[in-house]
Order: C-alpha cells, then sequence, then structure tokens
C-alpha cells in the first residue's frame, strides 16, 4: 500500500480488473528438408520470402542430384506463392555430408556449413593494418608513438627502419607509450615529417563472395589473445568460419607485406632482421599463410552433400543434443511461434510419426502430411492412412502438378508447402476457425491423379483431403478433416481453433504467476478470459447466439479444493463451442401446389 506522510491531494491509478487479451499467430510456418546449403545446427530461421529464402538456403534441388529429397524449396516457394509470410527453415543433411576447407600455413578457412556449394565461393586473404604511425622514442621496449590509437595488447606489428624490417609482439599500451614483448633492436624512431620509417599493425583481411553474397572482414589477427582475433571476427559469417592453427616449427624471418606501392622499392632487396629475441613463438606474421606481399585466392575444396539420394529418416528427425546443438526436427523444440509443421515430400512412416508425435506433444502445433505420390487407388492410399491416428494432423492427396523453375519444365510436387500457404492464407483473411477448404491451389496446373466424387466418399470420411479440379472453377482443396478416429475432432480448424485458444491463454496468462491466489485473483483471470472468448465469439469462432451459449469460465472453489490452494495450484474450467463446417450442404425441396 501506498505511503501518506504529508497532508495532499493524491491521484492513483488502479486495475480495472480484466487483462487485454490478444490471440497468437496461427499463420507461422516450420519446414525440414534438404538445401543446398544453410544451417544444420541451432535455431531455425526465418525467412519472409522465397527470395529470403535463396538467399540464406540456395536455389532449386535438381531430380537428378537428390531424388526424392529436394522438395523443400519447391514447398517454400509454394507456401509464399499460396498466401503464407512467415516460415522457419531448418536444413537436414545426411551424416556424411562434409564441409569444404583449405588450409594455408597457418590459417584454415572452412565452410560455414556442409555441402559441396562452397566450392563455387571465392574466399581472399589481403595484408592489412588497422593503425600505422611514426616512432618519436625508443627505450628498449618501451615505444613513443605519434599516435596511439589503434594500437591493443595482443597486436602483431611490423617495424621498418627505412630498409629493414621486424616483427614483434604488443604487451601492453599506455598513452603513447606501446610496450613490446621484447626489447626494439631497429632504429625506427624518427620525428620528421614524411619519415619512412614507422610501426604498423600486422593483420590480414578476408572477404568471401558466393553469388550476390559479399562478407568482409577487415584487420584481423592471428593471435588469440588480439581484440580482433580472426575467428573471434568471422564468428557470425555465414559463409565460412576460420580457425587459427598452432604454429609448432619457428618461421624463417620474412619480409613485411607490401601493402602500400611506396613501400614496394624500399623492401623488395632489404634482408629481414631476426624477430626480437624471446618472441618467435608469439608472433605469427602474414607471411605464414599467405606468402608475402600480395593477395590470396582460396578454393574451399572437399565439401560433400552426402549421400542425398538415399538420405535416411534420422536426417529429418535429428538429434537432441541440448540447446543450441539439435538438428532436423528436434531444432524446433527451441522454436514457440511455429504452428504448421511441414517436411515436404518425405512420406516414410518413422519420420511422418515422429512429426505427428511432435505436434501432440507440443499441443501447439499441426502437421500436414503428404502421400506417396505412386499410390493412386483409393484402397492403397486407405491402407497409408490407416497407419496413423491423431487430431494433430491432417493428410492431402494427390499431388500438384506445378512449373519446375530449375528444370524449366512441368513436374508434379507434394501438396503440403502449397497447403501450408492456403492455412497462412485462410487464417490471416478469415480467422482459424475458417476451414482452409474449397480454396484454390495457386499456381497449380494439373494433378498426379484425378478423383471423382464416388472416390472421395470413400476417402474423405477416412480423413483423406483430396485436391480436385472443377471446370470453371480451377483446383481446389475438397476436404478438412484430421487423421482421427475421434468423432469429436474429425474436423482440423476445430483441433487448430483450440490450439489458438489454448496458446492465446498461456501466453497472456504469465501474469497470474505468483499472484495471491485469492477470491480478486479468480475474478480477474475469469474476465480477461471471458473478455477473450467474447471476441472470438464476436469473430465467428463460436456457436451459439449469445456469449453464454458460446462459452464458461469457472474460476474458484467449484473448480479448486483447498488442497490445490494450499498447494499453489489455480485451475479454470473453460467450455467453448466451436463452430463445425458446413461440409454437406443440403437442400431439401418438395413440391408445392398453387392452392396450398
Amino acid at each position: 500500500m501506498a505511503e501518506y506522510l504529508s497532508p495532499g491531494v493524491y491521484v492513483e491509478e488502479y486495475d480495472s480488473g480484466a487483462t487485454p487479451m490478444q490471440g497468437v499467430s496461427t499463420s507461422t510456418a516450420g519446414f525440414v528438408g534438404l538445401a543446398e546449403r544453410g544451417p544444420v545446427t541451432g535455431q531455425p530461421q526465418l525467412v519472409t520470402s522465397f527470395a529470403d529464402y535463396r538467399r540464406m538456403y540456395g536455389g532449386y534441388l535438381s531430380q537428378a542430384g537428390y531424388g526424392s529429397a529436394r522438395y523443400l524449396p519447391y514447398a517454400v516457394e509454394q507456401f509464399f506463392a499460396n498466401g503464407g509470410s512467415r516460415a522457419y527453415i531448418m536444413r537436414a543433411v545426411p551424416g556424411d555430408a562434409r564441409a569444404a576447407s583449405k588450409t594455408v600455413g597457418v590459417l584454415k578457412v572452412t565452410a560455414a556449413n556442409p555441402g559441396a556449394w562452397a566450392e563455387n565461393m571465392r574466399v581472399t586473404v589481403a595484408p592489412s593494418y588497422k593503425a600505422k604511425t611514426q616512432v618519436y622514442e625508443v627505450k628498449g621496449a618501451d615505444l613513443t608513438l605519434k599516435n596511439a590509437d589503434g594500437f591493443n595488447p595482443g597486436d602483431v606489428v611490423e617495424l621498418f627502419d627505412g630498409n629493414r624490417s621486424a616483427y614483434a609482439a604488443i604487451k601492453s599500451v599506455l598513452d603513447r607509450v606501446v610496450t613490446l614483448d621484447a626489447p626494439c633492436t631497429l632504429d625506427v624512431a624518427d620525428r620528421k615529417v614524411g619519415t619512412a620509417k614507422y610501426i604498423r599493425t600486422c593483420e590480414i583481411t578476408i572477404t568471401a563472395r558466393l553469388d550476390d553474397t559479399v562478407e568482409t572482414f577487415e584487420n584481423l589477427s592471428l593471435k588469440p589473445d588480439a581484440l580482433n582475433y580472426a575467428p573471434v571476427r568471422t564468428a557470425k559469417s555465414d559463409l565460412i568460419k576460420v580457425e587459427v592453427l598452432e604454429n609448432k616449427a619457428a618461421p624463417a624471418p620474412a619480409p613485411a607485406p607490401v601493402k602500400d606501392e611506396k613501400d614496394k622499392d624500399k623492401k623488395e632487396n632489404a634482408p629481414a632482421l631476426p624477430a626480437a629475441a624471446g618472441a618467435v613463438k608469439s608472433i605469427v606474421p602474414y607471411d605464414l599463410c599467405a606468402g608475402t606481399g600480395s593477395e590470396m585466392v582460396l578454393t574451399l575444396e572437399g565439401g560433400s552433400n552426402g549421400t542425398v539420394l538415399n538420405v535416411g529418416p534420422e536426417a529429418y528427425l535429428g538429434e537432441d543434443n541440448g540447446p543450441g546443438r539439435r538438428t532436423g526436427l528436434q531444432a524446433f523444440l527451441e522454436n514457440g511461434t511455429v504452428s504448421i509443421m511441414v517436411i515436404p515430400g518425405v512420406t516414410a512412416p518413422e519420420v511422418q510419426a515422429a512429426l505427428i508425435g511432435f505436434c501432440e506433444n507440443r499441443k501447439s502445433c499441426f502437421a500436414i502430411l503428404d502421400v506417396p505420390q505412386d499410390l493412386k487407388k483409393t484402397n492403397d492410399v486407405a491402407n497409408f492412412r490407416d497407419m496413423y491416428d491423431s487430431t494433430y494432423a491432417a493428410m492431402y492427396h494427390p499431388w500438384l502438378e506445378m512449373f519446375d523453375a530449375g528444370a524449366k519444365r512441368s513436374a508434379y510436387f507434394p501438396p503440403s508447402g502449397a497447403m501450408a500457404g492456403i492455412y497462412a492464407r485462410s487464417d490471416n483473411e478469415r480467422g482459424v476457425h475458417k476451414a482452409p477448404a474449397n480454396e484454390v491451389v495457386r499456381g497449380c496446373t494439373g494433378l498426379s491423379t484425378l478423383y471423382n466424387t464416388g472416390e472421395q466418399d470413400i476417402l474423405n470420411p477416412m480423413g483423406v483431403n483430396l485436391i480436385r479440379s472443377f471446370p470453371g472453377r480451377g483446383i481446389r482443396v475438397w476436404g478438412a478433416r484430421t487423421i482421427s478416429s475421434n468423432g469429436l475432432w474429425k474436423y482440423l480448424n476445430v483441433r487448430r481453433l483450440f490450439i489458438y485458444i489454448e496458446e492465446s491463454i498461456r501466453v497472456n496468462t504469465n501474469w497470474v504467476v505468483f499472484e495471491p491466489n485469492s477470491e480478486t485473483l479468480w475474478g480477474r483471470v475469469t474476465r480477461t478470459i471471458e473478455s477473450f472468448l467474447a471476441t472470438c465469439w464476436r469473430d465467428g469462432a463460436l456457436a451459439g447466439t449469445s456469449p453464454e451459449q458460446a462459452f464458461f469460465v469457472e474460476c474458484g472453489l467449484t473448480t479448486m479444493t483447498q488442497d490445490d490452494i494450499d498447494n499453489g495450484r489455480l485451475i479454470c474450467q473453460i467450455g467453448i463451442a466451436p463452430v463445425k463446417p458446413a461440409e454437406f450442404v443440403i437442400f431439401r425441396i418438395t413440391q408445392k401446389t398453387a392452392y396450398e
């Protein structure tokens, strides 16, 4: 309670009771599949367009190179074409995929992730320096500089007396005084304007180029204790990983790298001085990794996509190696945003069962499954459907004929990517309570199998959602069922509506935790949830002519015992009446006479 210490007028704010709730997004999709390049460990990456996907994960995959594992880029493209706007991608790779690399001297450059893609990348290494100045005075290992800006402890520096060079490492910097790790043996002190003598840092600049992507890392040091240590400065690169290997043998002294043309004539025939005594092991000059003076171009080698033509389920399922180190499907354990999950074109029972189990455990995701393309007869499709039973998944068939931009011809693609986009489009335009059916499949010019009404009469009650072609109306999704045997959950929009409401309540009621578990709190919780559900009812998501018919919220001594309260439990019971889709539209017509 507020303290009132002196007489006066006090204005206070108070909580009216209900806390506004905002519904969570249900249109964000998650994809797992093989790609040309991209990260394979850690967090799934967000893409907001197909161009965004191509920049991060590469382009289309060929039938000859990837076979039935090539569908991820096409599925993502169809997702955005059909109305999707946000997708998280997790690249899967076979266990024998390898990253390309190149080692020169003490410098090792490795592609950021596995695959043959890196062999098309150009990596250049060039000498550089981040600081250069005159030396005013030399006292053993202490050098007074004209300007010490840019010189840091750990930096390797080149000392040039006008004719000869030597290398040393900086131990400390205080004002304009730089202390080396060994006494300076060169006459580098000179206060004259325009003198050829100098001290400068000894670094490299690495540039990686792939297609339109260019990454440049300037003034990198090869010393571990330097602030600009190469592996640290390049750690966030999307293209390369840099390592500095141990220098096991002391190098022969080498002239300083030539960067400026004006230095070339002075140094070309100048003998090199030995490095300062006792400093050989701590100095890693540029010439150890690139030779002296000029730019070096590295071509990475040894990259491999692995056995992509025979990739196993383990590549898609991934491994749970802990936060930041998960792969495949397991990487989505760290993602609380995705509500639609797809592994396009992968119909192996082990993979689809794992995807269903993932969604059931999360209770905030819904899986879209493909049927194998070669299954055409209703009995074969029905037998495939009978392997699963879940309220958290839906199955679609047949495959879609679309233009293959990679091969420049038409081809058949799994429908899951396009369906994820239709889910997102329907959610954004109408709401999650609207079944994503009777919707046109954009970009689709044909179907792998044309099913008739009689065949749909067999497959629809089983939970196989067909995509059909209707003359004059285009190609449309003609089913909205889950693969559940439970009649209460046979419609996928009902399950997804419950996911939406459950997640919205969970996300928006964290303020309740650790509040006093009393009648006041129970009332606030009740009013908060009632307000949210009333909005859902007004939007058409709940049945009934009034809020009382659409839902109820109970929180109090009718839902909790004293033992619950004593053990810190607040229990709220909620009931909702979801709307069901008008799946069978029946008009009953009778005969009427003129005199009735």
